[in-house]
């Protein structure tokens, strides 16, 4: 579902004008892309900010409603003050919601407790934790889940392994990045070693 946002158009830019714009409890903003001009907007603080609240906004349609219509957006960027982490600026990019658009979306791990590999020991590296994608945008997913259940020590989860739903595709570079590896080795390894290592120390028979 998409999130409805109200607008206005600003008509001085500049920095002076960005701080009056935020001294009235307001964000300054701007929407681009799509072949067509940038338009300056300003949101409202409140309404910004309760949204925020929202999980995975970089994966949603945005429908901006101004005085002269509404734009379709996705939004791209956040610019936050350094102090006081109030939102100072807002950048939204124009989609065409018939045509594909390319988003990071963020990895979820299920069934830690119960992954066969890590309760056979086994060491989890989760190093990379979001999957370029590529889709509608209505149908892009808020996040991709990982079960750990089935995994045993030595299993790699490559992009390909990933359940996507229908209608998205992996993005560029994704198919056979290794986003999970269970590592170690497995517990007749490591008997079979500690035996042969044991048979090695043992004095010989004369």
């Amino acid at each position: 579902m998409a999130i409805e946002l109200k607008a206005e158009f600003r008509d001085v830019a500049g920095k002076g004008a960005a701080r009056a714009i935020r001294k009235n409890q307001n964000i300054p903003a701007v929407i681009y892309g799509n072949k067509q001009e940038p338009v300056a907007i300003v949101l409202g603080e409140h309404d910004f900010g309760t949204l925020l609240k929202q999980p995975s906004l970089r994966t949603k349609l945005f429908q901006i409603k101004t005085p002269k219509g509404t734009e379709d957006a996705m939004l791209m960027d956040i610019q936050y003050h350094p102090v006081t982490d109030r939102v100072i600026h807002v950048d939204f990019k124009r989609i065409d919601v018939k045509a594909p658009v390319a988003v990071s979306v963020p990895l979820e791990l299920a069934n830690i407790d119960t992954s066969r590999g890590l309760k056979m020991g086994g060491v989890l590296n989760f190093a990379v934790r979001k999957v370029a994608l590529r889709g509608l945008v209505h149908d892009m997913p808020e996040k991709i889940v990982i079960d750990l259940a089935n995994l045993n020590i030595g299993d790699v989860v490559h992009g390909t392994d990933l359940v996507l739903p229908n209608g998205i595709e992996l993005g560029l570079h994704q198919a056979e990045l290794a986003f999970v590896t269970i590592g170690g080795k497995m517990p007749e390894e490591t008997d079979n070693k500690a035996a042969a290592a044991a048979a090695a120390a043992a004095p010989a028979k004369k």
